[in-house]
C-alpha cells in the first residue's frame, strides 16, 4: 500500500493530470518543430556541399563538427543566458527549438552527405547524359536514393534528439519533465514523476515501434 500511495497516489494524479497533458502537448509540438526544421536544414546543407565550393563546404563541416561535439545543454545555457546579457531575451521554448534544430541539422547533414557520397558516379553521369543539369540530377536522381539510404540512421537520430526536449526543464519550458518536477515539489509525492515516465512511454513506445518498422523496410529496400 505504501508503494502505491507513493508512486500512484490517486488524488495527486487527478490534481496534476491536466497540467501533464498540456505538457505532453508542449513536448510533442517542440519535437515536431525541431524534427521538421532539423531535417530540412540538414538536407539543404548536404545538397549545398554538392556544389563543391571549398569555402562553403569548410563552414558546413565546421558547423556540423561543432554541433555534434558540444553537449546540447552547453549550447542551451550559452544561448539562454548569454543572449540575455546582450539584451536579446529569447524564451525557453525558442532556445530549445533553435539548439535542438541545429543539432539535428548537423547530424542530418552528415547522414544525407554520407548517402550522397555512396551513390555511384555512374548515376551522376547517366543523369547528365540525358540532358539534366547537375542540380536536376541531384534532386531527381541522386538525392532521393541518398535519402532512402539515410532513413534508418536518421530515424534513430530523430528519436535521440526528440528525447532531449527534456532539457527544457533547465530553463523553464513547461514540458513533461519540468511540469512533473514542479508537481513533485509541491505535492511531496513521487507520483508526478511516475506520471512523467508513463507520459514518455506513451509518446516514445509507438515512435520506437515505428522506427523499427521503418528500419526493417528500408534495410531490405536498399
Amino acid at each position: 500500500m505504501r508503494f502505491l500511495e507513493t508512486f500512484f497516489n490517486g488524488q495527486v494524479i487527478l490534481n496534476y493530470l491536466p497540467d501533464l497533458v498540456h505538457a505532453m502537448g508542449v513536448t510533442l509540438g517542440l519535437a515536431a518543430a525541431t524534427i521538421v526544421t532539423g531535417i530540412l536544414c540538414g538536407a539543404a546543407l548536404a545538397c549545398l556541399r554538392v556544389a563543391g565550393l571549398k569555402v562553403v563546404n569548410f563552414f558546413i563541416i565546421v558547423f556540423a563538427d561543432i554541433m555534434r561535439a558540444l553537449p546540447p545543454l552547453v549550447l542551451i545555457m550559452i544561448l539562454f543566458f548569454g543572449m540575455s546579457s546582450l539584451g536579446l531575451n529569447l524564451s525557453g521554448w525558442t532556445v530549445i527549438y533553435i539548439v535542438l534544430s541545429l543539432v539535428l541539422a548537423a547530424f542530418s547533414e552528415e547522414i544525407f552527405w554520407g548517402g550522397l557520397t555512396s551513390i555511384p558516379a555512374g548515376q551522376w553521369e547517366a543523369g547528365r547524359a540525358t540532358g539534366l543539369s547537375r542540380a536536376q540530377t541531384l534532386f531527381h536522381i541522386t538525392f532521393p536514393q541518398a535519402a532512402r539510404r539515410g532513413i534508418p540512421p536518421l530515424v534513430n537520430r530523430v528519436l535521440a534528439t526528440t528525447k532531449l526536449t527534456a532539457l527544457g526543464s533547465v530553463i523553464g519550458v513547461k514540458e513533461i519533465l519540468s511540469v512533473s518536477s514542479s508537481a513533485q515539489s509541491f505535492s511531496g509525492s513521487a507520483t508526478p514523476l511516475t506520471m512523467a515516465a508513463i507520459a514518455y512511454l506513451i509518446i516514445f513506445i509507438p515512435a520506437v515501434i515505428l522506427s523499427h518498422w521503418i528500419e526493417r523496410r528500408y534495410h531490405f529496400a536498399t
